[in-house]
């Protein structure tokens, strides 16, 4: 046997027996809980950054994307709600959406306490779109919002996916001098539209 094999092999036997996790509760909410979810969501995305809008129809992204980014932006779009300008297929090379300005997906759902949006390999399609575009657009069903985190982990879409990704706001930074640099290590702007999923 290999070393690595062996090596292996000892790790797995020194494994404690397994055994079923525990039930965490859902403990009291402070600041605010309850309420309006949506006006909460909304202050709580405008601090980290974030900006959230009102359309009537799906039909309308496209203009507003327009009218916030200009009418040349190259848009990919992990959603059929919202034809992009370029293509986005899983087979899509991720290295290939680096000259993308805007990405535009649904989210699965929001999380009010942190004005958070979730998304896995599902909504994304291709995982780069969430990280490597200009400005991401995402649309989300005001009856998806959550009151907290505690109630993410009780979700079985949050467990079964291969990863969850809760994002709240564009990208920042304050690292250096304690200056707030927003999109240097991802996406510039991010701006949630409330549209009801009706796929």
């Amino acid at each position: 046997m290999a070393t690595r094999e062996a090596f292996l092999a000892k790790v797995r036997q020194a494994q404690p027996a397994a055994r079923p996790r525990p039930a965490v509760p859902l403990f009291a909410a402070t600041g605010g809980a309850g309420g309006d979810l949506r006006a909460r969501f909304t202050a709580a995305l405008q601090v980290m950054g974030g900006t959230c809008v009102e359309v009537q129809a799906a039909s309308e992204v496209a203009s507003l994307i327009r009218e916030r980014f200009g009418a040349a932006v190259s848009v990919a779009s992990a959603t059929a709600e919202v034809p992009g300008t370029r293509e986005l297929t899983a087979s899509t090379e991720p290295a290939s959406l680096q000259d993308v300005d805007v990405g535009v997906v649904r989210a699965r759902f929001g999380v009010a306490e942190t004005g958070s949006v979730r998304f896995s390999e599902r909504e994304y399609v291709v995982n780069a779109l969430g990280y490597i575009v200009q400005h991401l657009v995402v649309l989300l069903d005001p009856a998806q919002l959550l009151n907290g985190l505690q109630d993410v982990y009780r979700r079985d879409d949050f467990r079964d996916a291969r990863y969850a990704a809760l994002v709240t706001g564009p990208s920042a930074t304050a690292d250096i001098e304690g200056v707030l640099i927003r999109g240097a290590q991802g996406v510039r702007s991010l701006t949630v539209v409330w549209l009801a999923d009706n796929l």
